[in-house]
């Protein structure tokens, strides 16, 4: 364990950009499987590459900001996953609608009719049928 304390030391080690790249690898690996396309492999290996490189590299500075580029990017979405399961979680009891003014997402309780819904964002009121 002291060893790869020792190697590390200096090192910038994974982050988020690394851990997308390696899952990015494995859902290519199966693909190849399935697939059989001998020339993934080449694709495969340049990003199992790219992740030693930026694990082992001292220059912390420039895989920091690539890794917060990666992270500006894949911050919204990443949101609107979380979102899209929320909302599929709770389908059977809530409905969710856009404002028609503002485009902000509104949850209302299901079966109640029709109903006036107010933007509390807004203020701007539109009925529909829950």
């Amino acid at each position: 364990m002291d060893f790869l304390r020792r190697l590390m030391a200096g090192r910038y080690g994974s982050d988020q950009l690394n851990t997308a790249l390696l899952v990015l690898g494995l859902v290519l690996i199966a693909l190849q499987m399935v697939t059989g396309w001998r020339w993934m492999g080449i694709a495969i290996l340049i990003l199992l590459l790219l992740c030693y490189f930026r694990m082992f590299s001292r220059n912390i500075r420039a895989r920091y900001a690539e890794n917060q580029v990666f992270l500006r990017w894949w911050g919204p979405v990443l949101a609107r996953l979380r979102g899209a399961r929320l909302r599929f979680a709770d389908r059977k009891t809530h409905r969710y609608f856009k404002c028609p003014q503002c485009k902000q997402r509104l949850r209302v309780p299901r079966g109640r009719g029709k109903i006036n819904i107010t933007c509390p964002h807004c203020r701007t009121q539109f009925v529909r049928k829950s």
